[in-house]
């Protein structure tokens, strides 16, 4: 069994290159930061945003024991990020975009957060496990603390996922798809929706 706890400050580093790895070949990923050279650092340089300033703080980065893989989670009622301050914070990504995609990437970004319901929900931002440690349990095993809570809490939880061949992962832990968008000139998104289970 995979033992999960949450990831330390000094362990994001590690954990963002394994989920540059995880994402290396994502539709998404790849429409968002179209350079395959340029995109495992933009990847790496997205992950540290996203795990230091909107899921570390607030307790929702999971990870394993021997940094496998990582769920980030942002909890219900975190208010969300401004605009103006959303952009700012992804000025580390910028010089990883080749100029003539940057407006690309800032409108699919915008396009995938658009998405999230208004409900209160826990969100799963990221999931992603490395190569060399797929289908082996670890990812499940991260979903696992935080979708237990919510079924303990009556809490829902919502995701965006970028492959179809995904689906079926999701559904096993009780997502369903509520909708799908195709990016601007780009791949379809999944969103993603889970209502909590009755105790056993």
């Amino acid at each position: 069994m995979t033992a999960v706890r949450l990831a330390l400050d000094e362990e994001v580093d590690r954990l963002c290159s394994v989920l540059a790895r995880a994402f290396a070949d994502d539709p998404v990923s790849a429409h968002l930061i179209p350079g395959p050279r340029r995109r495992p650092g933009g990847l790496r340089a997205f992950f540290s945003i996203q795990m230091r300033q909107e899921v570390l703080p607030f307790g929702g980065a999971f990870t394993t024991d021997d940094l496998a893989g990582a769920a980030l989670w942002v909890p219900p009622g975190r208010p969300p990020t401004p605009m103006r301050s959303a952009a700012l914070a992804l000025l580390p990504v910028v010089p990883y975009v080749a100029g003539r995609h940057l407006g690309r990437t800032v409108a699919g970004l915008v396009q995938i957060a658009s998405l999230r319901p208004r409900e209160p929900h826990w969100y799963l931002a990221t999931l992603g496990t490395d190569p060399s440690r797929q289908r082996q349990g670890v990812g499940s095993a991260l979903l696992a603390p935080v979708l237990a809570r919510c079924d303990a809490e009556g809490a829902r939880a919502y995701l965006e996922s970028s492959k179809e061949a995904n689906l079926p992962f999701y559904r096993r832990h009780g997502f369903e798809v509520s909708g799908q968008v195709r990016l601007a000139g780009g791949p379809t998104v999944w969103t993603m929706w889970r209502e909590p289970r009755p105790p056993a």
